[in-house]
């Protein structure tokens, strides 16, 4: 009965490189879930941060407004905290701090229990030639895709 929600941020992998990916549960109200299983969710700006007390926060992540939701709607871009391991929290916080990587969410979804999942990914920024670079491989790809598809034929 419940269909698949997968929302991606297809800008992560083009503007940084991936070293390293986790998966973190996320806190939620409820009008915040009910919109997300509507896919009424944009993770495209967001980007994740630690606070004071050492918790990891994803910021900017904008989960619309729920249609039926009262005066007990949630705030569209407010802080929503990220659930992992204190091992997982301490080695990322000492990569951020250390190498200046970032971290970046690269897709929501929710897995078969129901839960609103983020799988997470620690990134180091790509430079433009890099991404010129990306740019040119993926069109080399494409092309040889159809040069083999019409040989085929």
């Amino acid at each position: 009965m419940q269909q698949n929600i997968n929302i991606k941020n297809k800008r992560a992998r083009f503007d940084y490189e991936i070293l390293d990916t986790y998966t973190a549960g996320i806190v939620l109200g409820g009008t915040e879930i009910k919109s997300i299983r509507l896919g009424k969710a944009n993770i495209s700006q967001s980007f994740c941060e630690f606070n004071s007390k050492g918790e990891l926060f994803v910021i900017n992540m904008n989960v619309d407004e729920y249609s039926h939701g009262s005066y007990y709607n949630h705030k569209p871009k407010a802080e929503r905290k990220l659930l992992l391991n204190k091992r997982e929290l301490k080695k990322l916080r000492k990569e951020v701090t250390t190498s200046g990587l970032t971290i970046v969410p690269l897709n929501l979804f929710i897995n078969d229990r129901g839960l609103a999942k983020v799988n997470i990914g620690l990134a180091k920024g790509k430079k433009l030639y890099d991404k010129r670079e990306t740019m040119k491989d993926r069109d080399n790809k494409r092309n040889l895709s159809r040069i083999k598809k019409n040989f085929n034929n």
